[in-house]
């Protein structure tokens, strides 16, 4: 019998927790409901957890409240996407329930699990019950009775696990849409790996991590004297097939054609492949072919390269200057997360002072926000998201910083130029807030790309490699003509008082295509205006706004 844990069991604990999230964040990404690609809940949680446990690392004694301290600062800081956020906050309130402890027994683990219950839920505006706020208020509620009763952390710990997993079976019960897609909420699950993984760590059975290696290195490293021009392919496209169909071997000599540095490895009907290539998505839409995409991950290497050149350039001026003059703070800084150098470009345009690559694919994480805030020079900053999960990334990085922030629910860049549209520099902080965030009812929304598995939403049957549009969040069409299912879109959205509809074709999209398009639609639109812009996305065919 256990009855007490020490720090170095809460340590091991933790990180067991971990690589057995890390282990099978591909399931948990699976069981997400909607079928775009993107890269979300057990990636999200998983390199939350992750920087925790980075963080954690750099402590070397076996305090538990210093571990606390690391795990809190770790994750909050790493956190990404909705579920990231959320498992950041329970981990918090685990934290700060365990200082000045130098053993916890199985009472204290159950309240340590309240309060992290209590901390997610309150770091929430509209809890949405079925999700992992549930499976952590339901499991938490019960640890506090069977701890009263089982002495043995071990012995309480498989309790725990146990209500854990039932709360989960309970989730498509609560929300009906996983419920019609046949899973469980894809957070909980994440949440309850971590469980089990602490359990068998307890048990003597460490989780290692098994994460699939690559011998060679996938990021990008360019000197200076390198030309942005001279980086002939472009994005840095890295992808896990999950697939019965096709070897690592005929996979490598498919995709030999799109780009170079080419890195393909298999493992018992997994393949991972890393390529830089100019189509991102052709590529992705060829692995789709033989199997579903676990993961993805794009980056585009000509912008980061820039971007570098730039700081390299702008810390040599000023290490030269000695900083002899101090700019002067302007009154107004913005920060917008986007995906394309087009949009990058429109966003500059706009008046925008710092982007964050990412979106769909990849959510920037709390500290990206926090190094971004911490370049701003300016009275107040206004961040602008565009993505339903990165807001709260965003607002954790508000609520962390001593300065002004003010962030605005943007949930795509549609939301965000409408929103840019009616800042008015002579006017306050409150005023433009207020203006912005009414700016966002204004202009309905639509995006259309590719699905990555088979499901019904809506009473839409999508089939894998589909071509799907999406309005206002809702999964509107499926089928396989890119025009079409953007013409059918864009006819959801508009009605009697539409002025104007807006395109942003992406990175796979020619400009022939899409000014063929734009000609389509002014025949079928007579009484509106039809605008088109280059936004070099990946993923995305086109993203669509109607006002």
């Amino acid at each position: 019998m256990i009855q007490n844990i020490d720090g170095k069991q809460v340590r091991d604990m933790f990180v067991s927790g971990a690589n057995n999230l890390k282990n099978h964040k591909d399931l948990v990404d699976k069981l997400n409901v909607f079928p775009v690609p993107d890269g979300d809940t057990g990636t999200n949680m998983s390199l939350t957890i992750s920087c925790a446990i980075k963080e954690l690392n750099k402590v070397e004694q076996d305090d538990i409240g210093q571990l606390g301290k690391a795990l809190s600062k770790g994750s909050l800081m790493g956190a990404r996407g909705n579920s990231g956020v959320i498992l950041s906050q329970i981990i918090r309130g685990i934290a700060k329930s365990i200082e000045g402890k130098e053993t916890l027994n199985s009472m204290d683990i159950a309240e340590a699990l309240k309060n992290g219950s209590d901390t997610a839920y309150k770091a929430v505006i509209k809890p949405v019950e079925g999700t992992i706020l549930t499976v952590v208020r339901e499991s938490s509620d019960y640890a506090l009775k069977a701890a009263a009763l089982e002495e043995d952390v071990i012995e309480f710990m498989k309790l725990l696990v146990k209500e854990a997993n039932n709360s989960l079976d309970r989730t498509p019960e609560l929300l009906h849409a996983l419920k019609e897609a046949g899973v469980v909420d894809s957070g909980g699950k994440g949440l309850v790996l971590v469980y089990e993984g602490m359990l068998k760590s307890l048990e003597g059975q460490f989780v290692e991590s098994q994460e699939l290696q690559t011998t060679e290195t996938t990021s990008v490293q360019v000197e200076n004297r390198l030309s942005t021009e001279d980086i002939k392919f472009q994005y840095c496209t890295e992808f896990i097939l999950e697939t019965d169909k096709i070897s690592d071997l005929k996979m490598r000599d498919i995709m030999i054609k799109y780009g170079d540095s080419l890195v393909v490895v298999g493992d018992d009907g997994i393949i991972k492949v890393h390529v830089h290539t100019n189509t991102p998505g052709t590529v992705l839409q060829e692995a789709l072919a033989y199997g579903q995409l676990l993961t993805i991950k794009i980056e585009n290497m000509k912008l980061q390269h820039e971007n570098k050149v730039i700081k390299d350039a702008q810390e040599d001026k000023e290490v030269s200057e000695q900083a002899a003059v101090s700019e002067e703070p302007k009154e107004f800084g913005f920060i917008a997360t986007s995906m394309g150098q087009g949009l990058a470009k429109i966003f500059k345009d706009f008046g925008v002072d710092h982007i964050i690559e990412g979106g769909q694919t990849m959510n920037p994480s709390t500290e990206d926000f926090m190094n971004a805030i911490e370049k701003m020079n300016a009275h107040n900053i206004i961040i602008l998201p565009n993505n339903s999960n990165i807001i709260m990334a965003a607002n954790q990085a508000k609520d962390l910083s001593d300065k002004n922030i003010i962030v605005i629910p943007t949930k795509n860049v549609s939301q965000a130029f409408a929103a840019l549209v009616n800042f008015d520099a002579d006017l306050t902080i409150e005023e433009n807030e207020a203006n912005m965030v009414e700016a966002l009812s204004t202009v309905k929304s639509g995006q259309v790309t590719y699905a990555v598995r088979n499901t019904v939403i809506n009473d839409v049957e999508v089939k894998e490699g589909n071509i799907i549009g999406l309005g206002e969040g809702k999964l509107l069409s499926a089928g396989d003509n890119i025009d079409e299912i953007t013409t059918n879109l864009i006819e959801s959205l508009v009605d009697e008082d539409s002025a104007i509809i807006t395109l942003f074709y992406g990175e796979d999209i020619k400009e022939e295509q899409a000014e063929a398009l734009r000609e389509s639609l002014e025949e079928k639109f007579e009484d509106i205006d039809i605008e088109l812009y280059y936004g070099g996305q990946p993923i995305y065919y086109y993203l669509v706004s109607v006002e």
